[in-house]
């Protein structure tokens, strides 16, 4: 490895999950890299060949329930490399999916390790607060370009009242997709999981969800959803 070949700057961009283009000119050796997209593929005009290095899309699954098996699945066909994080022994025990890893860590710690980029969403589907808020408290605050929550309107709005409490700021709060996945009518888990994966897909290329599936997305008001004590 030379300093020519600009292999070490590009080993080290790629450490920090980010993508890179390298462009390599085959008659001098000359290389230069730039900051990758994802529209960039790999390209050789017979003098010049391009290619394209970083991580692929993440997807990070809370819970190891029925509904993450369907959700895993189909990412992998859109290309998402999954990781799953539940540390329930009950559930935990019962992965049996060999290309999806599962940690058994706290979702918070785990979630704060991974450092998640502009090319990593993350779906917390657990039901079980302790679990899933501790999990969008770390991404709502990280650069994830797709943060979601299973559970109606009632109970996502209860949950961004708690994730107030855990010092997450009211913008962070509002780039919270609960209830998650678009609109489209979908009652079974495996319809639910194309419904999310629209909405990621929809997300991801900047394209705005069309009028019959697009769910009302007001600026979050603490005040409008504040429980009353008893």
């Amino acid at each position: 490895m030379t300093d020519e070949s600009a292999l070490g700057e590009l080993l080290e961009t790629i450490s920090k999950q980010q993508l890179v283009s390298r462009r390599l000119e085959m008659d001098t050796g000359r290389v230069a890299l730039r900051a990758g997209t994802w529209q960039d593929v790999l390209e050789f005009d017979g003098k010049v060949l391009t290619t394209v290095h970083g991580p692929r899309w993440r997807l990070v699954l809370i819970g190891a329930g029925q509904l993450t098996r369907y959700l895993a699945e189909m990412a992998h066909m859109l290309d998402y490399h999954v990781l799953v994080i539940d540390p329930r022994e009950e559930y935990a025990n019962g992965w049996d999916l060999p290309s999806v890893p599962l940690e058994r860590g706290m979702p918070d710690d785990l979630v704060r390790e991974m450092n998640l980029d502009g090319h990593s969403a993350i779906v917390a589907l657990t039901h079980d607060p302790k679990l899933d808020d501790l999990a969008l408290m770390e991404a709502l605050k990280s650069a994830a370009f797709y943060v979601g929550a299973i559970g109606s309107k009632k109970n996502n709005d209860a949950r961004r009242l708690r994730l107030r409490e855990f010092d997450v700021s009211d913008e962070e709060i509002a780039r919270l997709r609960g209830p998650v996945g678009l609109y489209i009518g979908s009652k079974t888990p495996p319809e639910i999981a194309v419904a999310i994966l629209a909405e990621m897909t929809a997300v991801r290329h900047g394209v705005s969800e069309p009028s019959w599936a697009a769910k009302p997305q007001p600026r979050f008001d603490p005040s409008a959803c504040e429980v009353k004590q008893t």
